[in-house]
C-alpha cells in the first residue's frame, strides 16, 4: 500500500508547464495570475523568446497579460528540459492527434514523458492533460515514472486533469472552468487537488485518471454526435425546402429536454473532430463496437464535401464549372473571433476545390498567413487575400466559412453575386447577392 505520509509542498516553489499552444499558455497564465511562479517549456524557440520579451503569439491572448507576468517575476519560458528538475510540479499540455488511419496518436506524449522523468525528483507531481483514451496515464506516464525508479503515491504523484479551454471565450477563463482531477493513487488524487486549487476556482476531484479521461471524451463525443445530428437534418432540410436555422431557433423556445447545436461545413479544433475516435480505438480493445461515435464521425467528416456540392449546383445553375472559377472562403480558422485554425474545414475546402480546378483563395482577419501545419504543407505560406470590393466582385462564388464578428457582411451583400452560407451569417442581411445556404 502507498505510503501517503508524503505530501506535496503547498505552495510549490515552482510550477512547470510543457507545450505552450492554446492550452499551455492560458493554464501558465491562470498559475501566474494567481501569484505562483512557472517556467514555461516548449521545443519551438520563437515561442518562448516572444514570452520572454512579454509577447503574445495567440490572437485573443493579449500581450498586456503577457507582458504583466514576465514583468512580475514569476514567468518563465525555456527550451531547456533540464529545468524541470527546477520544478514541484509538471503538468504536460501537448498535442494528441489522429494518425491517417484515424488512430491515436501518442508520440508527442511518449517524446515529452521521455524528456520529462530524467528529470523528476522524490515529491515531484507529474500531470497530463492532453486528450486521450482511458488508461493513457497508466499506460504511458506509470511505467516511465517507475522506470526512474520513484513510486507513483509514495515517491511522486501521477495525476490526470483534461483541459477544457476555450479558445476566444470571454465568458470562461481558464482559472474559471471547473478542473476534474483524477489520481494514480488517493495521494497522487490529494496532491492533485491541491495544485489546482492554487489557480482554479473550483476543483472536481473524480475516483480514478481513467475517469477523468473518460469525462473529457464525454464532454466532445455529446458535441460531436449532436452536432452530426443537426448536419445530417440540415442536408434533409435543404432537400425539402426547409430553413434549418429557422428550425432550431423554434426549437430552442421549448423551455426542457432540448439544447440548441448548430451546423456548419464540417468540424474544426483539436477536440471535438479527434476525440470520439480516441474512445471508438480503445472500446474495440474491450470487444465493444460504438456506431452511433462512428456513425456521427462519419457525418461530420463529409460535410466539406456537402458544401462543395451546394456550391458546385450553385455555379451550375449560373452556367458555371467550379474548373476555372475564382472562389473565396471567408474564415480560415474553425471558430469565430480566434486565431485557431487546428482542423478547420477550411483546409478539406481548399483542397477539394483546388483539386477540381478552381482558383481559390481565404479571407481571415485573424488568420493573416498559413502556419506551417503537420497535415497541410500544401497552404504554408499562402497569405489572406485583401478585403475590398475590387477582390470580392470577381469571385464567382463566396464561400462563409467562419461567422467572425470583424466580417462585413453588409458589403459582402452588396459586393458579392452568389453567397454560400454554411453558417447563416447572412441571416436578416439585405443586398443583391444570391444567398445559397449549405
Amino acid at each position: 500500500m502507498a505510503d501517503t505520509s508524503l505530501t506535496f509542498p503547498v505552495p510549490p516553489a515552482v510550477t512547470g508547464i510543457v507545450g505552450l499552444g492554446y492550452v499551455g499558455l492560458p493554464l501558465m497564465l491562470a498559475f501566474v495570475e494567481a501569484g505562483h511562479r512557472v517556467i514555461g517549456f516548449d521545443i519551438d524557440p520563437a515561442k518562448t523568446a516572444q514570452l520572454r520579451a512579454g509577447k503574445s503569439y495567440i490572437k485573443h491572448v493579449p500581450h498586456a497579460r503577457i507582458a504583466e507576468a514576465v514583468a512580475s517575476g514569476r514567468l518563465d519560458a525555456t527550451t531547456d528540459f533540464s529545468r524541470v528538475s527546477e520544478t514541484s510540479a509538471v503538468i504536460i499540455c501537448v498535442p494528441t492527434p489522429l494518425d491517417e488511419h484515424l488512430h491515436p496518436n501518442l508520440s508527442y506524449v511518449r517524446d515529452t514523458l521521455d524528456t520529462v522523468c530524467p528529470h523528476l525528483k522524490c515529491g515531484h507531481i507529474i500531470c497530463l492533460e492532453s486528450t486521450s483514451y482511458p488508461g493513457t496515464t497508466d499506460e504511458y506516464v506509470v511505467p516511465r515514472v517507475k522506470a526512474r525508479g520513484l513510486e507513483p503515491g509514495k515517491d511522486v504523484f501521477v495525476v490526470y486533469s483534461p483541459e477544457r479551454e476555450d479558445p476566444g471565450n470571454p465568458y470562461f477563463t481558464a482559472a474559471r472552468i471547473p478542473k476534474v482531477v483524477g489520481g494514480v493513487t488517493q495521494a497522487c488524487l490529494d496532491a492533485g487537488v491541491q495544485l489546482y486549487e492554487m489557480a482554479f476556482d473550483k476543483v472536481v476531484p473524480v475516483s480514478s485518471c481513467m475517469v477523468a479521461e473518460c469525462t473529457k471524451l464525454l464532454e466532445n463525443i455529446y458535441r460531436a454526435v449532436n452536432i452530426g445530428l443537426v448536419n445530417e437534418l440540415k442536408t434533409v432540410a435543404d432537400a425539402m425546402g426547409i430553413d434549418i436555422w429557422e428550425v432550431i431557433r423554434a426549437a430552442s423556445t421549448k423551455p426542457f429536454g432540448f439544447a440548441p447545436f448548430y451546423p456548419g461545413p464540417g468540424l474544426g479544433g483539436h477536440c471535438i473532430p479527434v476525440d470520439p475516435f480516441y474512445l471508438k480505438w480503445k472500446a474495440r480493445e474491450y470487444g465493444v463496437d460504438t456506431p452511433l461515435i462512428e456513425l456521427a464521425g462519419q457525418v461530420n467528416r463529409r460535410m466539406p464535401e456537402y458544401v462543395v456540392r451546394r456550391t458546385s449546383m450553385a455555379l451550375n445553375d449560373r452556367g458555371k464549372a467550379v474548373k476555372d472559377s475564382n472562389i473565396l472562403l471567408l474564415g480560415l480558422a474553425y471558430k469565430a473571433d480566434v486565431d485557431d485554425m487546428r482542423e478547420s474545414p477550411t483546409f478539406a475546402l481548399l483542397d477539394r476545390f483546388a483539386d477540381l480546378g478552381a482558383h481559390v483563395s481565404y479571407y481571415d482577419p485573424h488568420v493573416p498567413q498559413i502556419r506551417p501545419t503537420r497535415e497541410h504543407a500544401r497552404w504554408r505560406g499562402v497569405a489572406s487575400t485583401a478585403w475590398c470590393r475590387e477582390v470580392v466582385e470577381r469571385q464567382d462564388a463566396v464561400v462563409i466559412v467562419t461567422n467572425h464578428k470583424a466580417m462585413d457582411w453588409k458589403s459582402l451583400a452588396i459586393w458579392a453575386t452568389l453567397i454560400i452560407d454554411t453558417r447563416n451569417a447572412m441571416h436578416g442581411i439585405s443586398g443583391s447577392a444570391q444567398v445559397v445556404k449549405a
